[in-house]
Formats: C-alpha cells, structure tokens, sequence
C-alpha cells in the first residue's frame, strides 16, 4: 500500500492524513549526551582505517599521504574525531579471506604495521595502547587509545604460534571467522561445514582465553557463536553487529545468542551498516548486489532504483533490543566506519556519536545507562578477559595444539 500524501475522499468522509513531527532530542538531551562522553570513554571497536589507507587510490599504502590533520574522503580524520567525542577506537587490521595470492600472514602483518605508523604518527591525539588499563589512562591523558583488532582468523593460517605472535603485536581481538568458512570454524555468509567449531577451533578460543585476546563473533555462523559460547572462559563480543530479530540478516545476533550473553558477561558491539540495521536497506542491497552489480551498469540501475537510506532512530532500536534481551550491561559500539560504502542518515562518520546518544537520552536512558554503553560494558568484559588469562596463563602452558592433532587434517 502507497502512503496517503494527500486527503483523499472514502464514501462521504474526508480522510486528511495526520502529519506527526519526528521527536528530536531536546537540548538537555544533548547536555546529557556530552557529559556522558566527556567523562567515560566512548569505545567503537570496529573501524576499517587501516584498510581505507591500505587502498587508498592516491597513494595506496602511504599513511603519510592519507594526512589525518586534513578532512580526507573516508569517515575518519582527526577534526571528526574530535568532534564525536570518541574515547578509544579499536582499529580494525582486517584481511580478506578470498586473498590467495600469497598468502594471509603477509597482509595481515602488513595491516598492523599501517595501523602502528599512523598511531604513531599523531603521538599528540592518538595513544597505542594494549590493556583495559591503558584505555582509562589514555582517556585521562585526553588521548585517543587506540587498539587493534583482527578481523579474521584466516590470518593465523591454523596455526596457535601464528596467534600468539600477533598477540603479542598488539592483537587484542580475533574474530574467529570474516565472510569465508574456515578449516575449523563456520562462517556467517558461507556454507556451514563443521556445525560450528571443531577441536581445533575450541582449542583456538582456549587459546585466546588464555591470552587474554577477546574472542570475536562478528562474522561467524551462530552454530559457530553457540560453541564458543560453550568453551570460553571468558566474555565474548561482537564488534559490529545488530539484532537480528529487527532485521533478518546473518550477519546480526539472534534473540537465543543474545539470552546466552547474561551468563557469559559478554558484549554486542551494535553496528552501523546499513544492510544489518534496516530490512529495506538489506533488500535494497540485496537488488543492487544480485540485479545491479550483476549487469555492469550500476549508475543506471542505481539511478532507476534510489538507496533506501537506514536511520539513526533504526541504530538505537537494535541498542533497545539488545538491551531488552541481552540486558543493559551487554551493548555497546561497533560503527564500521570507513569499512562501509554505504552510510546510516544521522551517522555518516566519526562525528556523529554524540546524536546517537541524545536520542537514547530523549528515549528515556539514564546517564549510567548511557556509560554503560558508550564504555563501561566493553571495558568490564575486557577487564574480565584480562584476569581470565592470569588465571589460565598460571595453570597451563602455551597450547602446542595442532589442527592434525586434533582434527585430523
């Protein structure tokens, strides 16, 4: 059915549509929202910079070209930054899983080495930093502290000694899978052949607990999400996902996922992406992908078919959902800036945080609430993570697991 954009007659009976003004934050809202983020860190743990400058058509690779001081084409720059009030950022080191070329360590080390230079590079705004520690004292020290988070555990190439190695380059997070089915772990958008994780796989998250390296679940199946769920002993997150009670995709948390995160402590980082906020704009993707890409001409098909644009109210109802069956100590901030060609109205880059707050304000949300999900929830499960390894590292040793072993591959 067509919504009435005129009174239109039904029998004898006028019918003039009732315009309703969309509920904007008030400027309290927007005080609360500011007060909020400039006293608990504001923590995004998913932004695909590292990539962004990796490819950059310019100067591929050149983090001195791609000048964070200047406004440059992608989300992220440090004016934005600023402007949105981000606390700490994990900068995601992501490497494709349908690379074959040469292999996934050589990028993958590649990556972190971007994303170090350009940490470096701004020593005035943007701090390195490895521990939920150093989050707050970056924080007090009115820095940005930036961490890094793999995105794919392709990279460790089935390999434990390959995982501990990027551990100890300042990998903080590992999602287990990206798009790609693994020897050992199922993927979201792939065929599921394992039905979740195998031996090795758990060995993998036993690991990483042991590590102290958050486990990932981002990208993967949800057989894959109740295993780890199963055998980790320390909080889990999701670094940019949504609910997908709201919207369908696979990509998004079910409701049972969500009921599990209670007794695991672990957090739903809610994304940004357009396709996983709104089911019109996962239909219109799924077009564009299917019907517009296929043909060639995608600035004709996109002209004949407008984007069906997401919004910032559509982010704060995954926040709410998560919330209602998860509970308000498990959501958090996933954005994926800079890792996404298409944008949320109200969210378009870095700047935008604070809107995104003052709707959860003019929706009722206390100011504890409201640093739960800008940090506190994230830094908690950390923290946690963090004392899990002293125990585990205490009572056992580096695995020395093998996916022959223990798989049998």
């Amino acid at each position: 059915m067509r919504p009435l954009h005129a009174s239109v007659f039904l029998g004898s009976i006028l019918l003039t549509p009732i315009v309703v003004a969309a509920q904007t934050p008030s400027a309290a809202d927007w005080a609360k929202a500011r007060r909020v983020l400039s006293t608990t860190p504001l923590i995004d743990s998913h932004n695909d910079l590292p990539w962004a400058i990796r490819s950059y058509k310019s100067a591929p690779m050149d983090v001195d070209a791609y000048d964070l001081r200047k406004t440059m084409p992608g989300m992220t720059d440090l004016a934005r930054l600023k402007t949105g009030m981000l606390g700490a950022q994990f900068w995601s080191v992501y490497v494709p899983g349908e690379i074959r070329d040469s292999g996934f360590a050589r990028v993958q080390l590649e990556e972190i080495d971007i994303a170090k230079r350009f940490i470096a590079k701004y020593p005035d705004r943007l701090e390195l930093v490895r521990s939920s520690a150093g989050i707050r004292e970056a924080f007090a020290r009115h820095h940005l502290a930036s961490l890094l988070g793999m995105e794919g555990g392709h990279a460790i190439e089935n390999s434990l000694g390959a995982l501990r190695a990027y551990y100890d380059l300042g990998a903080r997070y590992m999602t287990l899978t990206h798009n790609v089915t693994l020897d050992w772990a199922d993927a979201a958008l792939d065929s599921a052949k394992h039905g979740g994780l195998t031996k090795f796989g758990e060995e993998v998250v036993h690991e990483m607990n042991r590590l102290g390296m958050l486990v990932d679940l981002s990208h993967v199946s949800p057989g894959t999400m109740s295993d780890a769920l199963n055998v980790s002993e320390a909080p889990v997150i999701f670094s940019h996902s949504a609910a997908r009670a709201l919207n369908d995709h696979p990509r998004n948390v079910p409701d049972s996922i969500l009921a599990r995160l209670k007794a695991n402590g672990g957090v739903v980082m809610v994304t940004f992406v357009p396709a996983f906020v709104s089911p019109d704009a996962r239909r219109w993707s799924a077009s564009f992908d299917s019907v517009g890409a296929a043909k060639g001409d995608t600035a004709a098909w996109r002209a004949a078919h407008p984007e069906v644009r997401a919004t910032l109210a559509q982010v704060a109802d995954h926040i709410e959902h998560i919330r209602d069956v998860a509970g308000v100590d498990h959501v958090g901030i996933g954005g994926d800036f800079d890792g996404i060609e298409h944008v949320v109205l109200g969210l378009e880059d870095v700047s935008k945080y604070p809107a995104l707050f003052a709707e959860l304000s003019r929706r009722g949300w206390s100011e504890a609430a409201l640093r739960k999900l800008a940090g506190e929830n994230l830094l908690r499960a950390f923290s946690q993570a963090e004392r899990v390894s002293a125990r585990l590292r205490k009572e056992r040793p580096a695995s020395t697991g093998t996916i022959r072993k223990l798989d049998g591959k």
